[in-house]
């Protein structure tokens, strides 16, 4: 499978798993948040990510275009442009991973350590905090051996 189909589908599985998620278009979903930014700060998030998500996608598009260029241009032994056009290619493809796993992550609800998820399930809700002190059992008086009294 080549690197675009692979970034092609990075994104479009991940579009779609967003849409699923909220049950609506990407559009809804922006147009949902950029009327009631506060309403739902998980989809605020997720959408942040997204963003980051396709613009790491667009740098590493255009990086694999001007590596595929600079191949075409001259074919054999890879010189000192065309290795570091690769080394390019490469950080860009972990740059659009990494932010692809941030999205998976925020959009999975049983994460673990995920706020935005666990907000979601306990409507905001902080855990409840027993402000009152445990009550100590009272202790009864045992005769010691050789007490001074």
């Amino acid at each position: 499978m080549s690197q675009a189909l692979e970034s092609d589908d990075v994104v479009g599985v991940i579009t779609q798993q967003i849409e699923a998620r909220y049950e609506m278009t990407l559009e809804e979903l922006r147009a949902v948040v950029k009327a009631a930014p506060g309403a739902d700060p998980g989809a605020a998030t997720v959408l942040r990510w997204y963003g980051h998500l396709t613009d790491a996608q667009d740098a590493l598009t255009r990086a694999e275009d001007a590596l595929v260029e600079e191949l075409g241009s001259a074919p054999g032994e890879l010189d000192d442009p065309a290795m570091a056009l690769a080394h390019q290619v490469n950080a860009a493809v972990a740059v659009r991973d990494g932010r692809a796993m941030v999205v998976r992550y925020l959009l999975d609800g049983t994460a673990p350590g995920n706020r935005a998820a666990w907000s979601a399930r306990t409507n905001g809700l902080a855990p409840a905090v027993r402000t009152t002190p445990v009550a100590r059992p009272t202790a009864t008086a045992v005769p010691v051996r050789g007490a001074v009294r």
